[in-house]
């Protein structure tokens, strides 16, 4: 399930610095069972102050903080009943508090204006989480998610140095200071030369991705921007870990004079070539291939994905790089010792994005070989967005609606987590669950990994929603 931002949490933080003023206190969502916190009569609700007089604006100052082996936390209860707790522990230990949120003095909004900006590119009027541009340091150290570095001030960056928040994710699009400019329309675009300079100096690192927009970064400017991010690809302790290469993604909503154009099975052709080109050279150079394309571009070109061991340690799988070839070797680990024949014969079905039918359908085959099993794999575009081609998370429930409403799903359907919100079971189009089971009349059983779907397909008693 992807992440949601709350959008009553906005950072004051200004190019100047903060303003003056404390993070909140840190809401607990959850207490874990049998930990310290759960011993020391925490409850869901309750808000932690500060530790040791300090009040942690993250959790990674929470973190830093709970390395003591003394500690002294002040607390306000459900009921706003102030406590303040004294214990000791190893620092080792952690206390077993889930907030509900990640950052407790706000988030750190972008401040570009990338006419390719995913954010940009929605209908109004949906919930306000959805319109949040996320451009916080934090985030992306804890999970992975991409910044500009734009948006930085000095303390910025002397805490990233401080606390070694390393490795960052970085949006490069560019590393021509002009080019980079003209792409995020931010003169302080132009400072990424230096920046990737500070953490070479300072053995920090990055994971670097470039989202090629067709006429504008790709070709001569793709090919400087990915050699000059090689140099700092080298020694023990690299500055760039890794390269993901990512083809621009448009919806109907975004302004028809943006002059952006879509990747084309050709355009997706020649960028396949170029950076295969490179991956090969840096192979010898480096021993890394180091830059990496996004499965996207093969199934756009029509083109076999690379083996496996292409990929090396997936270090971008997340971005969706190297994730198809991943998903199928755990699909071939989750069907080595199938049944050759059900019970009970079954039939359901199985949603995914257009973009990656083609490469499942051989999956669905496998499982279709046991006998009294019928699975039905539905590859839908978005008529929501206005992509025929799309991968399966950006599915919402309207493009589930108008793909399915017609079809025979047979006893479930089974619908891949990765399309819902992590925390509320709702589609990017505010759709509920329920509301789709209402509409489908068919009972949904959500499946997240290889072996959940197999479980799931093969009649597995599991919950479904």
């Amino acid at each position: 399930m992807w992440n949601e931002l709350s959008p009553g949490l906005v950072s004051t933080q200004q190019n100047n610095g903060f303003l003056p003023g404390e993070p909140n206190p840190a809401e607990v969502s959850l207490v874990e069972e049998g930990s310290i916190a759960e011993e020391l009569g925490f409850e869901p609700g309750d808000k932690l102050i500060s530790i040791n007089g300090v009040r942690p604006r993250d959790l990674i100052d929470y973190q830093y903080l709970l390395a003591e082996e003394e500690l002294c936390l002040e607390v306000v209860d459900s009921k706003g009943v102030f406590h303040t707790v004294q214990f000791e522990k190893d620092p080792d230990n952690n206390l077993g508090l889930v907030f509900t949120e990640a950052l407790f003095d706000g988030l750190i909004q972008c401040n570009n204006k990338c006419p390719f900006c995913f954010i940009d590119q929605q209908p109004t009027g949906k919930r306000k989480s959805l319109y949040l541009k996320d451009d916080d340091y934090r985030l992306s150290f804890l999970y992975g998610s991409y910044l500009t570095l734009t948006n930085l001030t000095k303390k910025d960056w002397d805490r990233i140095e401080s606390q070694r928040l390393s490795p960052l994710f970085v949006s490069v699009h560019a590393t021509d200071p002009d080019l980079r400019t003209s792409l995020l329309q931010n003169p302080r675009a132009a400072l990424l030369p230096n920046q990737l300079k500070w953490f070479d100096e300072r053995d920090l690192q990055i994971h670097a991705q470039v989202v090629v927009c067709p006429g504008l970064n790709d070709g001569d400017a793709l090919e400087k921007t990915l050699r000059d991010l090689a140099r700092f690809g080298n020694g023990d302790w690299p500055a760039v870990l890794s390269i993901a290469v990512v083809p621009v993604g448009l919806t109907r909503f975004r302004p028809k004079a943006d002059g952006l154009l879509p990747v084309s099975p050709k355009c997706a052709r020649e960028v396949i070539s170029q950076v295969e080109k490179i991956q090969q050279e840096l192979q010898v150079s480096l021993g890394t291939r180091l830059v990496w394309l996004s499965d996207e571009w093969y199934l756009i070109a029509g083109q076999m994905l690379p083996a496996r061991s292409a990929y090396e340690d997936l270090p971008q799988q997340e971005n969706g790089v190297g994730s198809i070839r991943a998903f199928l070797e755990s699909m071939k680990e989750a069907t080595d010792y199938l049944p050759k024949k059900l019970v009970m014969p079954r039939t359901c079905s199985w949603v995914v994005g257009k973009l990656v039918e083609e490469a499942l359908e051989p999956v669905c085959a496998r499982l279709n070989s046991i006998n009294g099993l019928q699975l039905r794999l539905f590859g839908l575009p978005s008529c929501y967005w206005g992509q025929e081609q799309v991968v399966t998370g950006l599915l919402t429930g309207q493009d589930l609606i108008q793909g399915l409403k017609q079809a025979d799903l047979g006893e479930e359907l089974l619908l891949p987590k990765v399309m819902l919100r992590h925390d509320k079971p709702v589609f990017l189009d505010d759709m509920t669950l329920n509301e789709l089971q209402e509409s489908l009349k068919v009972p949904i059983r959500i499946v997240n990994g290889a072996a959940d779907i197999v479980s799931a397909a093969i009649g597995v008693v599991g919950k479904t929603s």
